[in-house]
């Protein structure tokens, strides 16, 4: 078993991403070019001639390289075409960096240094069922939530454009999430309108009847999953229902041509809660955090 670490210059793109393609935990964010689009930088770390592969996005800082978690990547890991034992990429990681912070993904089950493995959550929502079966499993505020809507005259628009999403989201989400920067805004459109160019990317926006964006929602499409990247609603409306009549809409859509929709996924309570009143269920995977860093600059990163 030879694992070597591969700068992406020296990618093989084609074995790359048919890797990603064809692997048993296949995610959209692991493609060269989405990687591209968001990273500052991404190395790999490569099984034998592209068995399996585990992108690793990279900063500098101080001069010591490091293991980061880009916005709008909500998995990596290791990727591969058999079962594996994905162990065996740890502790090349660990020796090539003194820090690591990396989301894995739900197929990878890491059991090998234990102290540097953390439980994250995400919320999973079957679907390839009838809609009015779906429907049937909402909790009653979700239900509640869809009369609102419909007393308000939410209006639903397909196709809007990405920079109304992402304005909705920095006046709103972006507030409390100072740690995005103007640039990773800039990647967002840039991968917004790839993802729409290459028909895996769409939409959804919410309208008030006075014509005011409310909700907006970022989706894309991966073999039979459908996924939230990113979403917004209006902060200071939220009593119209807005953000579950966003979320219901989607379902509806999508339901009968996809077999589950991926909220994006969190830890956090209330958001983990407003998934799981869809019918969501929770999954684990693990959060690589590893610091080994010189004494003197731990302290810059926790």
């Amino acid at each position: 078993m030879s694992i070597k670490y591969i700068h992406r210059e020296h990618l093989d793109e084609e074995k790359y991403n048919q890797c990603i393609d064809t692997s048993i935990q296949s995610k959209i964010y692991a493609f060269s070019w989405y990687l591209d689009i968001v990273c500052n930088n991404w190395d790999v770390l490569v099984l034998n001639d592209y068995e399996a592969v585990m992108p690793l996005p990279w900063r500098k800082k101080y001069g010591i390289k490091y293991v980061y978690p880009p916005f709008w990547v909500l998995q990596l890991g290791v990727f591969s075409k058999d079962v594996i034992n994905e162990n065996e990429f740890l502790t090349p990681l660990f020796n090539k960096f003194k820090f690591v912070e990396l989301r894995t993904n739900t197929h990878n089950n890491f059991e090998l240094y234990p102290e540097f493995l953390q439980f994250k959550q995400c919320q999973k929502l079957v679907l390839n069922t009838t809609y009015s079966s779906i429907l049937s499993k909402y909790r009653k505020d979700r239900k509640k939530d869809l009369q609102k809507a419909a007393a308000a005259d939410l209006i639903e628009k397909w196709n809007d454009h990405p920079s109304n999403l992402i304005q909705l989201f920095k006046n709103n989400i972006g507030k409390r999430t100072p740690n995005i920067k103007e640039t990773d805004y800039a990647n967002l459109e840039k991968l917004i309108a790839i993802c729409i160019e290459k028909k895996i990317g769409e939409i959804l926006a919410v309208y008030d009847k006075e014509n005011k964006l409310v909700a907006s929602v970022f989706l894309l499409k991966h073999k039979n999953s459908i996924t939230k990247l990113i979403s917004s609603t209006d902060l200071n409306h939220r009593k119209n229902g807005a953000n579950t009549f966003l979320i219901d809409r989607v379902i509806f859509k999508y339901n009968k041509d996809f077999s589950e929709f991926n909220f994006g996924g969190s830890s956090i309570k209330s958001v983990a809660s407003f998934s799981k009143s869809f019918g969501a269920e929770t999954e684990k995977y693990h959060q690589l955090k590893m610091n080994n860093l010189p004494k003197v600059l731990k302290l810059f990163k926790k």
